[in-house]
């Protein structure tokens, strides 16, 4: 059941302590020996004394389920692995001003770890879990901050030399594991992602009956927010791009200032954030309600092109394949509509159809709308996996040029859903999003 209360304020279920301690035990085998740690995002401050809202760092709430500021995981592999959070005191006054906090002890025993100690001992007892261990797990380079905080505690250790204590030898990348980890989507995260979906398909069909000449486009944002959140999500889950007309041929559009046009299409991508998982869909329909016949031909050349590539997202096919299909099918739709010049083979040699197409079909989704893992492996493009989550999202933006038709200047035009790797092919996450021509001018016209 959703829910809208905050992260912070949740006690996990036993179940979901389980799958928080899976993952760190599984993370731990991985590793063989050592250390890792992997701190959560600082608060980030807006203007003065006002902070941005708080969001976890997706690797650490992977492997926690800890949703408050100020703490850091370490995880010791070995024969006998331990989990140990550092988190903040328990406050009474602090809370009457931010909120409930666990406090170290709480936080322990509510989400399952061996230990938990207050954040302000970090530098006490850090150096001391680092002290012979060979390998230090840590994601160089995220943060500064905490990179200069590290070699602090190196050094501290190091200092100990002559009494026999020696500092890690060797300093590896957690989030190469943690990628690998996180790319393979378990059942209850499918579950949430599912749902994320459908969230956002809601808020879609609701932009697309709210849409109508003369509206702001910050006004159909707010209609999309307020699907969001009134069926428990935290919210979107990246800035949303509400792109009338021309302003759907910037492809990270996120003024959202403009006003809605008669004749003009209408670009929305959006999705929202549930328990920390990401939704990520696009739709472009009519803002009058109704496709021109030449906008018309560019949507459905942009959706044959999608359905194109979903229909290559199939477990043992290569991640570039879905991009290949679609690519194909756009730039032969180019050419017939006289943006590119030349056969099939020569345009896609040749790169002309970047002017109108001019980024990749998809991307891995999860806890990050750009989730962890890499694209490929030992040089080639790796094989797609049963647990894989991705979006398909093609798209066509021709902005006026003088060999472009008139006709056809200003449409920008992208189609994203999120699709799920399965056994036996895929499954498409948000296809309750309307799509076909004939469904949203159906919905429109109500």
């Amino acid at each position: 059941m959703l829910s809208g209360i905050p992260f912070s304020t949740c006690h996990p279920a036993m179940t979901e302590i389980t799958r928080y301690q899976e993952r760190r035990r599984h993370l731990a085998d991985l590793m063989g020996n050592g250390v890792a740690i992997i701190p959560t995002a600082p608060e980030r401050l807006r203007n003065r004394d006002s902070h941005y809202p708080y969001r976890f760092d997706s690797y650490f709430y992977y492997l926690t389920g800890f949703a408050e500021p100020e703490a850091v995981l370490v995880l010791l592999a070995g024969d006998n692995p331990e989990s140990i959070l550092f988190c903040r005191d328990k406050d009474p006054e602090r809370e009457v001003w931010d909120g409930f906090r666990h406090g170290p002890e709480a936080a322990r025993e509510a989400f399952g770890f061996d230990q938990a100690h207050p954040v302000a001992r970090l530098d006490e007892l850090v150096p001391k879990l680092l002290a012979d261990q060979q390998t230090l797990f840590y994601g160089v380079g995220v943060d500064g901050h905490w990179d200069q905080r590290i070699v602090g505690w190196l050094n501290a250790v190091r200092e100990q030399a002559r009494s026999g204590v020696a500092a890690p030898a060797e300093i590896r990348d957690v989030r190469v594991l943690l990628d690998e980890m996180r790319l393979i989507k378990r059942p209850e995260e499918l579950h949430l992602m599912r749902r994320a979906g459908q969230i956002s398909a809601a808020a879609h069909y609701r932009a697309m009956q709210a849409a109508r000449p003369g509206i702001g486009e910050y006004e159909i944002e707010a209609e999309l927010i307020h699907e969001f959140r009134r069926h428990g999500a935290a919210g979107h889950a990246y800035s949303p791009i509400v792109a009338g007309g021309a302003n759907a041929c910037v492809l990270h559009y996120v003024a959202n200032s403009g006003v809605l046009r008669e004749g003009e299409l209408l670009l929305i991508d959006a999705g929202c954030e549930l328990e920390g998982y990401a939704a990520d869909i696009t739709r472009s329909f009519p803002v009058n309600g109704r496709f021109g016949p030449v906008q018309k031909d560019v949507y459905q050349m942009v959706l044959a092109a999608q359905a194109a590539a979903i229909g290559r997202v199939r477990s043992g096919n290569t991640w570039d394949e879905p991009h290949q299909a679609a690519l194909a099918v756009l730039v032969q739709g180019m050419i017939d509509l006289g943006l590119c010049r030349g056969s099939l083979d020569g345009v896609l040699e040749s790169g002309d159809y970047k002017r109108f197409y001019m980024h990749r079909t998809g991307h891995w989704l999860g806890l990050d709308v750009h989730d962890a893992g890499e694209y490929k492996r030992d040089g080639k493009w790796r094989e797609l996996q049963p647990g894989m989550t991705l979006t398909v999202e093609p798209g066509c933006y021709i902005r006026p040029a003088e060999d472009v038709p008139e006709a056809l200047w200003n449409i920008g035009i992208r189609i994203e859903d999120d699709v799920l790797v399965t056994v036996d092919g895929n499954e498409v996450l948000t296809e309750s999003a309307p799509k076909t021509v004939a469904d949203i001018e159906e919905i429109m016209g109500r």
